[in-house]
Parts: C-alpha cells; sequence; structure tokens
C-alpha cells in the first residue's frame, strides 16, 4: 500500500482533547457540505492539521467562503455551518 506524504502534521490534537487525522478530512470529491463536514475542516485548518491554502485547492473553496465558515463556526458552533440556519446566525444584530 502507498501512503502520499502530506505537508504538515498527520494528527493534532484538538482543545476538547479529541484527536484529528488527515483521515477524518472529507474526501477531495465532496459536493454536498453538511455542516459537520464543513466543521471538520475549520477544525482542522484552525489546529494546523491542514493549511488554507491546501483546503482551498483540495476542496475548490473560495477564501472568502472558508473565512466565512471559520467565522461562523468561531461565533457559534457547527449550528452555525447549516445552510438552513443562515438567516438566524449570518444577518446582522439590530440594536434599537
Amino acid at each position: 500500500m502507498f501512503i502520499r506524504k502530506a505537508a504538515g502534521p498527520h494528527a493534532v490534537t484538538l482543545p476538547d482533547g479529541r484527536v484529528m487525522t488527515r483521515a477524518e478530512l472529507p474526501p477531495a470529491d465532496t459536493h454536498r457540505w453538511v455542516a459537520s463536514r464543513k466543521a471538520a475542516l475549520v477544525k482542522a485548518v484552525l489546529s494546523g492539521l491542514i493549511t488554507p491554502q491546501e483546503v482551498m485547492k483540495c476542496y475548490d473553496i473560495s477564501e472568502e467562503e472558508l473565512l466565512s465558515w471559520q467565522s461562523a463556526h468561531l461565533r457559534h458552533g457547527e449550528k452555525a455551518l447549516r445552510t438552513t440556519r443562515l438567516q438566524n446566525y449570518r444577518q446582522p444584530k439590530v440594536e434599537y
């Protein structure tokens, strides 16, 4: 079996104590981005498992899209990455 050498670490420890490996990342041909797959990429980028440039190249995601996922995840958690909840989490809060 041939294992391709990837730049960077093969496993990292997340802030919650879990260990995340490159094997847990979504497949490169992913077209349906559910919240759990988005969260896995965001956690991998934030922990240093994969670089944002690798994500953008491998998954054909724009920098703006990746940054919006990171922002939503940091502010509100994985639930904010659900497509059905865009209005609840991404609308600016209006204070009267």
